[in-house]
């Protein structure tokens, strides 16, 4: 298969989604040495679980399947722009190709924008819509980053 094909297997998955279970009109395939080792759709409608992007559950398919965390020499096909979460985890997969064919803008179009996400991340942490909160560290009695720390030595 080629890139072309694979798009054209990531779009048909978003596009089954839609037909067959009312899901959002997305899809993910990742593609490791010319081989689909896993495939993925937008779960969001059907899960109730706003983490269920397709590309996340391509990704989590994949990890699986692989038995690593490291997807570094994958290929992942998105029919659409990744989001801010799905793009995160594709650096966290060490993911370095992406392909997708539906911009940001065309969801925009159909009610499914992400520029309100990217806007606020780019904004200073005090600016942001969300309060990230720090709590002091020091008044807790355990410490799981010392713990990792000491796993490692």
């Amino acid at each position: 298969m080629n890139r072309h094909e694979y798009m054209c297997q990531a779009i048909e998955l978003a596009c089954e989604n839609v037909k067959e279970k009312g899901g959002r009109p997305f899809g993910a395939v990742i593609v490791k040495d010319g081989d689909v080792v896993a495939t993925g759709v937008n779960e969001v409608m059907e899960t109730h679980d706003p983490t269920t992007h397709a590309e996340m559950q391509a990704i989590r398919a994949a990890s699986r399947a692989l038995q690593t965390a490291d997807l570094s020499d994958c290929v992942l096909f998105a029919s659409g722009e990744p989001c801010p979460m799905c793009l995160s985890a594709i650096y966290w997969a060490n993911i370095k190709d992406v392909y997708y064919s539906y911009t940001e803008e065309d969801a925009a179009q159909i009610g499914l924008s992400t520029k309100y996400v990217y806007e606020q991340i780019a904004l200073p942490k005090e600016e942001r819509d969300i309060h990230l909160r720090r709590m002091d560290k020091r008044a807790f009695a355990s410490d799981p980053f010392a713990l990792w720390k000491k796993r490692e030595t």
